[in-house]
């Protein structure tokens, strides 16, 4: 009997999905609640399994095809007598075995074999004339990923003698090539929410800098003894969630926003922290981060961008933000204005740290310093409160003890 690999609802606003790579081809056979194939979202990725045990009949879609929710996208023929020889079999068979023997022989099957080839990892193989037998696979069951071509092409370009000018732009030929790749969801809803951004807010910025040593002196003096006992880094994010919090109750605005005619003040602190991943760049919420503690906020955060960068967030975790936080400093970024993330009304930039000299107490002194960007929507937020929260965060940052006694 066939059974309907069907779209499941993946949130609420959801309609429609977009087909990423197929994890198993026509013919092959599935287990049940094995994955099947990689779906996007306009919020996340995420895997979908067969929910029976059998083989793939018929794959209904390609990849980048648009698919509403509900849709049927593949057809397996339930069954439970697996093929001889198979993947399935073969752990079966390995599982009554000597568990080393099993591992050896595994990994002699992986290197005599090339894995699995991913769809976009075979677009980089073409693209860059590569041997898909001689690059090494790590995705689950020898799969041959993007990360993986586009880490060998890195090899070979490395390897190869300097390209010249008229290399880079044009083939052998001599004409110039263009690749027209099809945007994701996610990059599609990216581009629609800041193009949003800025045509329905009056957005504007204010900078300020912040002296780091305190925070650093701290991180070197107390971040081993932080590390063992919580399993985890003392790193700087916590201590700019925690700074934000405080700017917030000084400046309510910042964590409100406009619904209808209407200013909506939240009471509570969920903060977005900007993930960039492989498919774009990702908000995941850290909920009530006004009842964490500084080593919570950092499990948090560190667990939030691992399953983003995975595609293993679930949907529900990238919404409800009440102000968010994104840091390009960790790409070297000196300044930038970032946009804000609609409905929200706020957005509080961080930046590299770089050793500059400043003036301190008539004297000129080499100190470790941040710019901070706050851009923020002027329809409900004054200069005057945009500047009171910059403030608000380089006071704390640069005496973290505020932050404790709250004053």
């Amino acid at each position: 009997m066939a059974v309907e690999l069907q779209i499941p609802s993946a949130g609420e606003s959801i309609t429609e999905v977009q087909i990423g790579a197929w994890l198993k081809s026509e013919g092959d056979y599935v287990e049940r609640d094995e994955f099947v194939v990689e779906i996007e979202t306009d919020k996340a990725s995420m895997e979908l399994p067969s929910p029976v045990s059998g083989f793939v009949r018929r794959l209904l879609h390609q990849p980048g095809d648009i698919v509403p929710v509900g849709a049927t996208i593949a057809e397996i023929e339930e069954s439970d007598q697996k093929p001889a020889g198979s993947e399935a079999e073969k752990k079966s068979a390995a599982a009554g075995s000597d568990a080393a023997t099993a591992e050896s022989t595994a990994a002699t099957a992986t290197m005599e074999r090339p894995g699995h080839v991913m769809p976009a990892a075979q677009r980089v193989i073409e693209q860059q004339g590569l041997d898909a037998a001689s690059i090494k696979p790590t995705g689950p069951g020898g799969r041959v990923l993007k990360e993986d071509a586009e880490r060998a092409a890195q090899q070979k370009t490395a390897s190869s003698p300097a390209a010249t000018p008229a290399d880079a732009s044009t083939d052998g030929n001599g004409a110039r090539q263009e690749d027209a790749v099809p945007m994701t969801m996610l990059r599609r809803r990216i581009a629609q929410r800041l193009v949003e951004s800025q045509q329905t807010a009056a957005l504007l910025t204010t900078f300020n800098e912040i002296d780091m040593s305190a925070v650093m002196a701290l991180r070197k003096e107390r971040g081993e003894a932080f590390l063992k006992k919580y399993g985890v880094k003392l790193g700087f994010m916590s201590f700019f969630v925690k700074a934000a919090i405080d700017a917030l109750k000084l400046v309510p605005a910042a964590n409100a926003e406009i619904r209808d005619d209407s200013i909506v003040y939240k009471n509570y602190y969920d903060i977005g922290i900007a993930v960039s991943t492989d498919q774009g760049l990702v908000v995941p919420v850290v909920r009530n981060t006004e009842r964490l503690s500084f080593a919570e906020v950092e499990q948090k955060i560190g667990d939030l961008a691992v399953r983003a960068r995975d595609r293993k967030i679930a949907v529900e975790e990238l919404q409800g933000g009440t102000f968010t936080i994104t840091n390009g400093g960790i790409f070297g970024s000196l300044m930038s204005t970032p946009i804000v993330n609609p409905p929200q009304s706020a957005i509080l930039g961080l930046h590299a740290i770089n050793e500059r000299p400043v003036a301190i107490d008539g004297q000129v002194v080499v100190r470790p310093m941040m710019y901070v960007a706050l851009t923020y929507d002027h329809r409900i937020i004054d200069g005057r409160e945009s500047v009171t929260f910059l403030k608000r965060i380089k006071e704390c940052v640069e005496d973290p003890a505020r932050m404790l006694i709250e004053v």
